[in-house]
């Protein structure tokens, strides 16, 4: 029965960052326990897009914080081969007259009040950055040069490296069975491969943090949730890696949308998806009803693509709390047990400022941010941390 400073559950995206920086601040035996693989479950559905934009303000702190490592992955792990997949082409985004309007001024200028570089733009400004795209609704275009996608599992397996590279030991195909609790406090976790000891527990379980409920009765308010993902090919336009990632807070499903392969279009909506009785991140099944649907809200701003195919498509799920944002820090009532769910679409683009801060708050260092907007008693407090877009836009 071996025992350590910390264990991790999960060695996702966000379980990976919080091992690395477990051991970069100096914690000396870290285990990380996954039930399948690194960066296996939910972390390999992402569509990897990373902005700072946000209309909940504690978000783009972590956002802004999270790019500054993506820009300089490499280095920020002290490993020349590390790699994000990073594509720097920026974050167009626009919302026509109507609700959305005045919440886009909002979230741009509290952008700017932070220090990122924002930009209002014309209407032609925008079509010379997507040219593929009409603005004629436009109202409001912003900006965000310092944006564009990468890849969610490089970037778990990257963490996973470097972690293991200090020290860390992750053992995969390893089912948590039960948090070990003694008086209060957290003392270890039985497993399908054993008893793990350790006073200082993070749970990083995204869709399959009901278990914390299960194991102590405090309550775990998430569901899964999931959601599809498209990849569009149109022979008559390209969606090159140049242009920037667009959402479209005008469309029905406020759609996003990203350059795919070199000149495929990912697309998907931005609203509440399907919940899922039990957690399962297995593929869905995508109804050609659903495709129609979407290919009509692409062809309303890209007209080309209105005689577009389907390349490929696959289905994601998010852990979705009821503000659509994650619980992360300590729970009331057992110490030692710190979590990290709920990220509900935007854990990849966080993951590394929230690996960071959970690892602080793990060693009872003083953390970058705080996390007490982040706090589970939210939800009975209500002071929830809802975003201006409506649930399911990931803001």
């Amino acid at each position: 029965m071996e025992s350590y400073d910390a264990i991790v559950i999960g060695a996702g995206v966000i379980g990976s960052s919080v091992a690395y920086h477990l051991a970069r601040f100096g914690a000396k035996k870290v285990l990380v326990l996954d039930r399948s693989q690194i960066g296996a479950g939910t972390s390999t559905q992402s569509s990897g897009i990373l902005r700072t934009h946000y209309s909940v303000i504690e978000n783009v702190e972590l956002a802004k914080r999270s790019w500054s490592v993506f820009t300089d992955f490499s280095a920020y792990l002290e490993d020349e081969d590390a790699a994000s997949g990073l594509v720097k082409c920026g974050y167009l985004i626009c919302a026509p007259d109507g609700p959305k309007l005045s919440p886009l001024q909002s979230a741009l200028e509290g952008q700017r009040a932070m220090g990122i570089e924002v930009q209002f733009l014309g209407q032609e400004e925008a079509r010379s950055l997507l040219p593929i795209a009409h603005f004629d609704d436009a109202a409001l275009i912003g900006y965000e040069p310092e944006a564009g996608f990468a890849d969610a599992y490089l970037v778990a397996t990257s963490f996973a490296r470097a972690a293991r590279r200090l020290g860390v030991k992750i053992m995969e195909g390893v089912n948590v069975e039960k948090l070990l609790v003694d008086n209060g406090r957290v003392c270890g976790v039985e497993t399908s491969q054993g008893t793990f000891r350790s006073n200082t527990v993070i749970s990083t379980q995204n869709i399959w943090a009901t278990d914390i409920e299960r194991w102590t009765g405090i309550p775990t308010p998430v569901v899964p949730e999931r959601h599809a993902v498209l990849a569009l090919e149109c022979a008559e336009a390209h969606y090159t890696f140049k242009m920037p990632v667009f959402k479209d807070l005008g469309s029905p499903g406020m759609l996003y949308c990203r350059s795919y392969g070199g000149n495929q279009m990912l697309v998907s909506e931005g609203i509440v998806g399907e919940t899922l009785a039990v957690p399962d991140n297995e593929q869905g099944d995508i109804s050609m009803d659903y495709v129609v649907e979407v290919g009509a809200q692409v062809a309303e701003r890209f007209p080309a693509y209105e005689t577009a195919g389907l390349a490929s498509s696959w289905t994601g799920v998010y852990d979705v709390t009821p503000d659509w944002n994650p619980v992360l820090g300590r729970l009331p009532g057992i110490q030692g047990l710190i979590v990290g769910y709920g990220f509900s679409g935007h854990g990849f683009k966080l993951s590394p400022a929230v690996g960071r801060v959970l690892a602080q708050e793990a060693l009872g260092l003083p953390t970058d941010v705080s996390l007490a907007p982040y706090a589970l008693e939210r939800f009975s407090t209500g002071q929830l941390l809802t975003g201006k877009y409506g649930l399911g836009a990931v803001s």
